[in-house]
């Protein structure tokens, strides 16, 4: 029968592929049980399991619906009497995971058939958000599932909102690393994503009279749809013990780290799909596990609590996303977080390389390397050392060179204090070996240095991976560069700071040795998919119909094409169109969870939504907002009526054991409380702060910007990636010459953005002269400073008011050796009050200002992770594309064996391969229903 790609009939019967490397029709399931040396029959069984396994399931309408009730009475165990919207959504969920299994398997025996060089993302953060939508539009069924649904009575969008956000990072480092999982895939890259599966993952923000109260966001109270649980993937992680010296047979020292406490990894994924590809690639996340499930001989004494006691050690390093470590007892449960994901990694990584008979130990390079996501997942460095001499019998010089060969290192800041350092007897008493192995690396890594450069003191003490001190410490972004093959920074300006600031001892090093290119930049970037084309729909339909087609999606560039069109009266009023629509959305999310009533037709919404930290600067923004409601206080009413309406929106959560970032948010707060109630100016300023910013917030929030404000002093922010989605959705940039703002600026123009403040290399002075008293505070800064210290926004709270003149008190007394100030918010105060004035100037030209927004968001190609990723392969990682082929047969069947698929194979006239040859291509497919058959 021929294929019919519109037909709405049962798909089920789609052919799949056997990916055995074996001949025949071997399902890879079964290959590896040897099942032919003991019974005669083993063939046929396996042709039978082949043929019981050879069918896709259906993209159509009814094979959708089929899955979907499926799952509801099988899986969930629920009936067609009380089918509920949370039921539909779980069910819902399970069959699109269904479908991402099929391909997510196809893929990676597609990568071991091939035997690609793989590489694994190492992240203690993947800040995901929701994943039904994004898997839908990758897969490109989302039309499919809405009118399945939807006959059946349930609307999809109202099923997105039932499902939870995996609550696996802070902010910016877990996001861009989720952004990345997407373009590694959408790109064909072979990549894995690890990290932790953490229970309760970061906090829920609740505010309570106005201050920040932190709730365990139990994410999994409903368990996980998305996730495979991978109970047969487990490894075991040590800490503490001792380690004991033995010689080899070869006569050779060799060490053996015993005793102590033995956990259990516990494997968990998440398949990752690709946009406009057949590849789906995975991300693994490891739940820790007691090695002794339960103590029956203390149960049998009486002592109850203690026979579950292995257990609850155990679930606790894998229970919260960064625990506070203000104590001791916080730091070793991070220190044992960050090994125990690493130690489990590398074994499943070097398991995954050995599985091919007969590998050489000289081909790890050529088939393995790791991304370091910060200096967080460092151990891994050493971690790799003692599995290759402890565990595989390598020389200490083999295992070195072919650690630095595997490994490469992003750094994400130049804060002195966000740089990890572990006090060395911590390490010693947890991870006793790794010392010892720490210790090796940094001998004779100084005394490389001394080879070279002679005994210059200051710089060994610089590279050393030592801090000497009262508390000898370990730094491990130094481990981290001395063991990596590259290093880069996230954006121009902070690549050039991490050579110049933080190491540029090391530069100098590694260029007399013959590697000048071993500091790189790769300027960070977000996924339109995510960010344009699920979060702000209305738009990217709007840039489709401009553009002629939604190749966009994958080649941003093309947005250049709407600056043809800024004087076009019919894009201006759709864009206008567009951004109310968003605006009335937020409107009715804030008065649902904050009861403010906002004014999305006439207000200016200013929204600045990041962490909120000194260096990020929602102070100064704070300090404008009152600044601007004293200004209409003194206006006559008429004057007021004159002026930019403005809706000051911000959103952030404050680490738990972060007094000052706290203090902030209960400003912000009573900020609002004041101005959100003053009859004479509420209708033309309001503040808010929303509660509990997270992804899908996110992509609520960020459509409806008209400016966003990416203010931190210049030279602290690595990059940002908030900026680029605001800008993407044509919110325009109010900011400093910081991180990316920088590239931002040259990509769309000096006119589409409100730059203010000092630039990087003026910062260091303005502190100097501070510290000796030569730092002026402007009159209007001093009444802003002067009302909150009089406890005008204290609003009667005692506390609250001490806390506000605290705050107040560090920054304005500055001078005298101290440098309170040390993020120049008074330096930068009155730039700032003036980039706000030329915002409330532009706005109120509404023709020009929605010309701007477009052509800001069409100039925003650059900063894709499409981009990034294509630079990570080529400059870092060395990988080839491995596009998975597409079905050969027809468009609904899969390739039997991809053993001896050859890509360059010529195609029939039908799309198909001929026999041996090669498949479609994923861009073959012309419409939703043949790219979800794959």
């Amino acid at each position: 029968m021929a294929f019919d790609p519109h037909a709405d009939h049962n798909f089920e019967m789609m052919r799949k592929a056997s990916f055995s490397k074996l001949t025949g029709a071997v399902p890879r399931d079964m290959a590896g049980m040897h099942q032919k040396d003991f019974d005669p029959n083993a063939d046929a069984k396996r042709n039978k399991i082949w043929q019981l396994m050879e069918y896709y399931l259906g993209p159509d309408v009814g094979s959708i619906q089929r899955g979907i009730v499926n799952h509801v009475e099988y899986t969930l165990a629920a009936t067609r009497f009380s089918f509920a919207t949370e039921e539909c959504y779980r069910a819902t969920a399970f069959s699109i995971r269904d479908r991402l299994i099929e391909t997510f398997n196809d893929t990676n025996e597609f990568f071991t058939a091939k035997d690609v060089k793989r590489c694994y993302y190492l992240s203690l953060e993947f800040l995901l958000g929701r994943a039904m939508q994004n898997a839908l539009v990758n897969l490109d069924i989302e039309p499919n599932y809405k009118k399945a649904l939807a006959d059946i009575g349930y609307n999809l969008e109202e099923l997105y909102e039932h499902e939870h956000d995996p609550a696996l990072g802070n902010g910016g480092l877990g996001r861009l690393a989720a952004c990345f999982l997407d373009s590694m895939a959408t790109l064909n890259y072979a990549v894995w994503g690890y990290g932790i599966r953490y229970t309760y993952g970061i906090f829920e923000q609740k505010i309570v009279e106005g201050r920040q109260v932190e709730h365990p966001d139990y994410w999994l109270v409903t368990a996980n749809p998305w996730e495979i649980e991978r109970p047969d993937v487990t490894y075991a992680v040590r800490f503490y013990g001792h380690v004991d010296t033995y010689k080899d047979d070869k006569g050779r020292e060799r060490h053996r780290w015993t005793g102590g406490e033995i956990v259990q990894a516990m494997a968990y994924d998440n398949p990752i799909p690709g946009f406009d590809t057949y590849n789906t690639i995975n991300l693994r996340l490891w739940k820790a596990c007691p090695g002794k499930e339960f103590d029956f001989h203390a149960f049998n004494r009486g002592q109850f609590l203690d026979a579950v006691k292995e257990r609850q050690r155990a679930e606790y390093i894998s229970a919260v996303l960064y625990p506070n470590d203000n104590t001791w007892e916080g730091k070793e449960l991070r220190l044992k977080q960050q090994y125990f994901f690493v130690c489990a990694t590398i074994q499943d990584c070097l398991r995954r390389f050995k599985k091919k008979e007969g590998r050489s130990w000289d081909e790890l390079p050529s088939k393995v390397c790791f991304q370091l996501n910060d200096t967080h997942p460092t151990i891994a460095i050493p971690e790799m050392m003692r599995l290759l001499i402890d565990i595989e019998g390598l020389d200490w010089d083999k295992a070195w060179d072919l650690t630095r060969q595997c490994f490469n290192y992003t750094n994400h800041t130049v804060l002195p204090e966000a740089l990890e350092k572990w006090p060395a007897h911590l390490i010693e008493k947890l991870l006793p070996r790794h010392l010892l192995l720490i210790n090796d690396i940094n001998y004779k890594f100084l005394c490389e240095v001394r080879e070279s450069w002679g005994d210059v003191g200051e710089k060994l003490s610089k590279m050393s991976i030592y801090q000497e001190g009262y508390e000898k410490m370990i730094r491990m972004a130094n481990m981290a560069v001395i063991g990596s093959n590259k290093v880069n920074g996230v954006a121009a300006i902070h690549s050039e700071l991490v050579k110049k600031d933080l190491f540029p001892e090391f530069v100098d090093y590694y260029k007399a040795k013959g590697q000048p290119d071993k500091f790189v930049n790769v300027t960070n970037g977000v996924t339109p998919r995510r960010w344009i084309h699920c979060a702000n729909r209305g738009l990217s339909n709007l840039f489709s119909e401009w553009l002629g087609s939604d190749s966009w999606l994958k080649e941003l560039t093309m947005l250049q094409g709407l600056v043809n069109h800024l004087d076009s009266t019919e894009l201006q009023k759709q864009w206008a169109d567009v951004k109310k629509q968003n605006k009335v959305k937020l409107t009715k999310w804030i008065k649902l969870n904050c009861d403010i009533d906002l004014d999305p037709e006439n207000m200016l919404f200013d929204i600045q939504v990041k962490r909120i930290h000194e260096y990020k600067r929602q102070l100064i923004n704070c300090f404008y907002i009152i600044h601007r409601y004293f200004k209409l206080k003194k206006m006559s009413p008429g004057d007021r009526d004159k002026q930019v309406k403005r809706a000051c929106l911000i959103g952030g959560k404050a680490a738990p054991g972060y007094a000052v970032a706290k203090t902030i948010i209960k400003l912000c707060n009573n900020i609002g409380l004041v101005l959100n109630n003053d009859p004479d100016t509420s209708k033309y300023l309001k503040c808010v702060f929303m509660p509990n910013y997270n992804v899908s917030n996110a992509q609520t929030i960020i459509p409806a910007s008209d400016i966003s404000q990416h203010i931190s002093t210049a030279g602290t922010e690595a990059s940002g990636t908030s900026n680029m989605k605001f800008v993407m959705n044509g919110g325009l940039i109010v900011g400093t010459m910081d991180g990316a703002n920088v590239e931002i600026r040259e990509e769309c123009g000096e006119d589409t953005m409100f730059i203010f403040g000092a630039l990087e290399p003026e910062v260091a002075g303005i502190r100097e002269k501070a510290k000796n008293g030569n730092y002026p505070i402007s009159a209007e800064l001093r009444e802003v400073m002067d009302a909150i210290v009089s406890g005008k926004f204290s609003l009667g709270d005692g506390e609250a008011h001490s806390e506000f003149v605290g705050l107040i008190e560090k920054i304005r007394n500055n001078g005298g050796g101290y440098n309170g100030d040390f993020y120049i918010l008074c330096h930068d105060f009155p730039s700032y009050c003036k980039a706000n004035e030329q915002v409330d100037a532009l706005y109120k030209d509404q023709t020009n200002w929605i010309k701007t927004s477009i052509k800001a968001a069409a100039s925003m190609g650059k900063f894709t992770t499409d981009r990034s990723i294509k630079e990570y392969g080529q400059i870092i990682w060395k990988l080839e594309d491995a596009e998975r082929p597409a079905p050969d047969q027809s468009p609904m069947a899969r390739v039997r064996s991809f053993a001896n698929f050859d890509p360059n194979a010529p195609k029939t006239a039908t799309g198909a391969a001929p026999p041996g040859g090669a498949a479609p291509t994923a861009g073959t497919a012309t419409n939703a229903t043949e790219k979800a058959a794959a």
